[in-house]
């Protein structure tokens, strides 16, 4: 027997404020034709003043417990995938712990940029096959709203805020890529490309910073990059293009999406997109897309998902996943 890290809930959360394209208009030499023409957004969502990361993590923490039916001492620990922490410590993922009223457990960040989440849920995996952890509240949780430098048309108007969970539990597999469950992973990252994406700020600086991007450099590296980590990740599930239900990939940018599953030789019907309604949220982005996937009855029992992303560092990866 073999055990695998199954989901068994999800849960997302978008702040009430929703930014259409037009709002921009009145600020910067764009419009919504051209953003929609380069990235495929159409809004976002912004957090409200005084909404921290944190409390967007907890309010999708509490509907992925709705949805697996659990409490919070059920869970065994909290891991939060954000580039946008309340603080530079304590974790988000204490706060959250706090604002769910677990009393037992562990909590902490990773901090991949937009392919936290994938490297979040890759280490709750192993956590849960090393038998440390028995069930896993992963979040990918992000204000990057505050990073944006207001005048750069170019990226100010990629990004939005929310959050997403998923709640991972260990159960027995038979070892075969029929099992339920995460069956492979795929983790990369490359330093020396760390100039195309970054954010200038930090506790070498003393601000907080903007996010710069060389966004054709990093649409170069991501359509390569992202398709290359699929191939592995699938390779390694024993699993082939073909045998995939939903590719459910970083939603960054709508051409970067659809490159990236033509080069993988998925049909475009396959593909969950999310990032017309809620433009790039980073970590986020992944868990929500999945949440609103089920919700929508995209994704349903047994259907056999790769998930992918790619960010600053570069640090970019893909998971296998049976759900």
């Amino acid at each position: 027997m073999t055990i695998r890290a199954v989901v068994k809930g999800v849960g997302h959360y978008l702040p009430e404020r929703i930014v259409e394209n037009s709002e921009f208009e009145a600020s910067l030499d764009t419009s919504d034709e051209w953003i929609q023409a380069r990235s495929g957004i159409k809004r976002r969502h912004f957090a409200a003043e005084g909404e921290r990361t944190s409390d967007m993590a907890t309010n999708a923490a509490q509907a992925a417990l709705a949805d697996a039916g659990l409490e919070p001492d059920d869970l065994d620990a909290v891991i939060v995938a954000t580039s946008t922490a309340d603080f530079t410590f304590p974790s988000a993922a204490t706060s959250v712990q706090s604002g769910l009223n677990m009393t037992s457990g562990f909590a902490y960040d990773v901090q991949a940029v937009c392919a936290g989440f994938v490297f979040a849920l890759s280490t709750a995996n192993a956590q849960i096959l090393s038998g440390q952890a028995k069930r896993v509240m992963v979040i990918g949780a992000e204000s990057f709203s505050r990073l944006m430098d207001w005048e750069d048309r170019a990226t100010c108007v990629l990004f939005g805020d929310g959050a997403g969970a998923v709640i991972l539990q260990a159960e027995q597999g038979e070892g075969s890529s029929d099992d339920r469950g995460i069956l492979s992973v795929d983790l990369n990252s490359d330093g020396r490309h760390r100039g195309i994406l970054y954010v200038d700020g930090g506790v070498s600086t003393g601000q907080t910073g903007y996010l710069r991007m060389q966004g054709k450099e990093v649409f170069r590296h991501a359509v390569e990059k992202l398709a290359q980590t699929a191939e592995v990740a699938m390779q390694k599930a024993g699993v082939s293009a073909e045998d995939i239900d939903w590719v459910v990939p970083h939603q960054a940018n709508i051409r970067i999406i659809n490159s990236t599953v033509k080069k993988m030789g998925v049909a475009p019907e396959k593909v969950v997109k999310t990032v017309q309604d809620h433009g790039n949220t980073s970590a986020a982005s992944i868990p929500l897309a999945l949440s609103v996937a089920k919700a929508n009855g995209q994704i349903k029992d047994n259907d056999l998902i790769v998930t992918e992303a790619i960010g600053g560092g570069l640090a970019w990866g893909a998971i296998v996943l049976r759900w």
